[in-house]
């Protein structure tokens, strides 16, 4: 995309932007006098003030405290409302604290939490995750990180491999195999640096390709060495890619062909619809990991997976009193807590009508993005999936006008989001994603537009 780019391209000058940003930080601070102090307090106890290190990652000089969250609006400890389309990152995707989830979760705290026992709703959640995915057994884990953990291992011990396969610039939660890794001088290395960088060891467990390229995926398939391959069915924290035509088919033959599990990974992609990007497009993985949104936001996650391969499980590690030194499961995994919140939320909210109503929003949210866009000549783009969509933020060129310095401006970035939480709205920072819930009107979602507009306004005025 850098080379496609006229050398003339800015968005807004250097200059510009730092008036522009220190105007929205004096604002910011008389708005949220509170949260600065509270932040103040926190850093006494608190990993650079916040318990979580994404917390600290929205590109304001504190983080907004929050008091409530509800629906689509978040209150803060200063009194200021924000209509929210980040949905903690996924997690609320349905909204904060939906009212079926939370009187179930609210019945079953004094009914019991965790016993490492299980319960009936287990079966509910079993039977209606098979009828959406396709897939006939599954399990619990408690995040979708740990859930793709789990997989990675299962399918080491099924093929005898050790290699995994990812897409470059991929995310799959804080697994060692799929995130960037740290070389010789102590600097972090691009996941596409794996098999060319002098600093990674030979025996390094991952292969990498780009998503979409099916000659480098059979090529590295062909190694016989991948145990498996984890994939998002879009790729997602990265302005969204979209499959090729084609594409999935191709992988589910080359997995085939070459031996390796193919896993697909729907934490973000629940957004296309009820049984996801799998079941919307007729996917058939061996696996199909998912977490976040499935219980309300309640921690949990599942992944479910075919008979031939629970039948694989079982005739090795998975007999009884045979499984526990895989080391999967987790004390907490499966609590009846976490269950029923993920009954409750299939049942009464994840519903048909639920995504009817998130997909046309979208649809209405993205399509006023692109015409800001286009009204203000500014090369960025939307890309969107289902209730989902992200904003792709074109490099800003430096002074000289080199194509080949050009870099990726995090202060841009970090100024639109806060001219925007500034107005009353927040989307994802770290991969400028929207997501729109079931109770967004029309007139939320067209207050998030105007404002992005009014912001694409001031960017490109000259």
């Amino acid at each position: 995309m850098i080379t496609e780019m006229k050398t003339s391209y800015r968005v807004v000058s250097d200059a510009r932007l730092a008036e522009l940003r220190g105007r929205e930080d004096r604002l910011f601070h008389e708005r949220t006098p509170a949260s600065r102090k509270t932040f103040e307090r926190a850093h006494e106890m608190l990993l650079n003030g916040v318990p979580m290190p994404w917390m600290g990652d929205w590109g304001t000089s504190h983080p907004i405290f929050v008091k409530q969250a509800q629906g689509n609006r978040i209150s803060d400890i200063d009194g200021n409302e924000y209509l929210d389309f980040c949905l903690g990152d996924t997690g609320a995707m349905f909204g904060h604290s939906p009212e079926p989830t939370a009187a179930a979760v609210a019945d079953q705290v004094r009914n019991g939490i965790t016993t490492m026992l299980p319960s009936e709703s287990a079966l509910a959640i079993g039977s209606e995750l098979g009828r959406r995915f396709g897939l006939p057994f599954w399990q619990v884990a408690m995040t979708a990180t740990e859930a793709n953990r789990y997989v990675l291992r299962i399918c080491r011990a099924l093929t005898g491999r050790h290699k995994v396969l990812v897409m470059n610039e991929c995310y799959h939660g804080s697994i060692d195999e799929t995130l960037p890794h740290i070389g010789p001088t102590g600097k972090l290395e691009l996941r596409s640096d794996f098999d060319m960088n002098p600093g990674v060891p030979k025996d390094a467990l991952t292969r990498v390709v780009e998503f979409n390229d099916i000659a480098a995926l059979e090529r590295e398939l062909a190694h016989g060495d991948v145990a498996c391959v984890l994939a998002e069915p879009i790729m997602t924290n990265c302005g969204m890619v979209l499959p090729a035509e084609g594409y999935h088919d191709a992988l589910r033959a080359l997995c085939t062909r070459y031996g390796s599990i193919l896993v697909i990974d729907e934490t973000h992609t629940l957004s296309t619809g009820p049984g996801g990007y799998t079941a919307a497009y007729g996917l058939k993985p061996d696996f199909v990991t998912l977490g976040k949104s499935i219980a309300g936001g309640i921690p949990v996650a599942v992944y479910g997976f075919t008979k031939e391969i629970a039948d694989r499980i079982n005739a090795s590690f998975g007999k009884k009193s045979v499984s526990d030194p895989m080391g999967i499961g987790g004390t907490l995994s499966g609590n009846m807590f976490a269950i029923r919140a993920m009954e409750a939320t299939l049942k009464h909210v994840a519903t048909d009508d639920a995504f009817g109503r998130m997909i046309a929003g979208q649809n209405r949210l993205s399509d006023g993005l692109d015409a800001a866009l286009k009204r203000h000549d500014i090369p960025w783009s939307v890309t969107r999936s289902g209730a989902r969509c992200e904003l792709q933020f074109m490099p800003r060129l430096p002074k000289n006008g080199s194509e080949a310095k050009a870099h990726f401006d995090w202060e841009l970035i970090y100024y639109t989001h806060l001219y925007l939480a500034n107005r009353g709205v927040l989307i994802t920072p770290f991969h400028n994603m929207m997501l729109v819930p079931p109770m967004a009107t029309d007139a939320q979602i067209d207050t998030l537009v105007q404002v992005w507009g009014d912001c694409m306004a001031e960017l490109s005025a000259r």
